[in-house]
């Protein structure tokens, strides 16, 4: 391989790393609490380049939570209240009013989204949503409250936001590009091995 493609594929390594690193959560998990069980890093609500998102935490004896309103869908990260670990792959429900809806657990990032619907447009309403989210974990499981606190303007700002948000699309493209740039670097590593195995065949043959 010459020297060019030698460069080719290792500025699209370098993007790969870049781009990997940028797949994360677009808002923080629940941090990590004080002796009195403040959070040290809570916001009201949180922001993706400069766009504020309707937010809530919530917590109980054994888990804690931080959810987000944006992207066409109700994105949770759970965490365990005395460890601050991650609570993955566990089976989460969400109540507002006389509806309940299952979170899908997203294993690339961690999180659980709800995206029903009916669930959303009822949660996106000006004004307070009170919230029960059912977490099971394996033998443990629990009831959490919270409130949604939506202004007049993050919800006009959700009207036009189902499939636009940092949660959806986004995640795809940059997963997408990742993919990409691995089955170049897997390539690369092929050829060159092929390439150095043959220029040392034609070394012992001389």
């Amino acid at each position: 391989m010459n020297t060019l493609n030698a460069l080719i594929y290792r500025a699209v390594a370098a993007l790969t790393l870049l781009v990997a690193g940028a797949i994360s959560p677009a808002f923080s998990a629940p941090g990590a609490h004080g002796p009195n069980g403040e959070h040290l890093d809570s916001n009201a609500s949180t922001q993706s380049s400069g766009q504020q998102f309707p937010s809530f935490e919530a917590k109980s004896e054994l888990f804690e939570l931080v959810g987000r309103l944006s992207g066409g869908e109700l994105s949770l990260l759970i965490d365990r209240y005395d460890t601050n670990a991650p609570v993955l792959g566990a089976t989460v429900e969400v109540e507002t009013g006389s509806l309940k809806a299952t979170a899908k657990h997203h294993a690339d990032l961690g999180d659980y989204a709800i995206d029903d619907e009916a669930f959303l447009k009822a949660l996106e309403a000006p004004g307070e949503h009170g919230l029960v989210i059912t977490i099971v974990a394996g033998q443990d499981s629990d009831l959490l409250d919270g409130v949604l606190r939506v202004s007049t303007q993050e919800a006009a700002h959700g009207d036009h936001d189902h499939g636009h948000g940092p949660m959806s699309w986004t995640r795809w493209v940059l997963l997408a590009l990742v993919l990409v740039g691995f089955a170049l670097l897997a390539r690369w590593w092929v050829t060159s091995r092929a390439e150095k195995k043959t220029n040392e065949s034609k070394g012992e043959a001389a």
